[in-house]
């Protein structure tokens, strides 16, 4: 099993807001996740919210990789 942190799409249309996930690489974007890891709303100031810091690290350290966009929010709240 090769997990993968990404995000999981929630809201509605136009509202949208996502969920940092730990999954199994080979599942859709919206199946049922290992193990959410926080959330991210971008139509707010701050838009991360609520990131679990030290579980994302110790997936990390399990090997999960984690998407482009994900890196890019990791990178802009300071876990990475």
């Amino acid at each position: 099993m090769a997990a993968v942190i990404r995000l999981k799409r929630l809201g509605t249309k136009k509202v949208p807001h996502q969920r940092i996930i730990v999954i199994d690489s080979h599942k859709g974007r919206d199946m049922k996740a290992i193990e959410e890891l926080g959330y991210y709303d971008p139509t707010k100031k701050p838009a991360f919210g609520n990131l679990k810091k030290e579980r994302i690290l110790h997936w990390i350290k399990l090997g999960a990789k984690p998407s482009p966009a994900v890196s890019n929010i990791f990178r802009k709240s300071g876990i990475i």
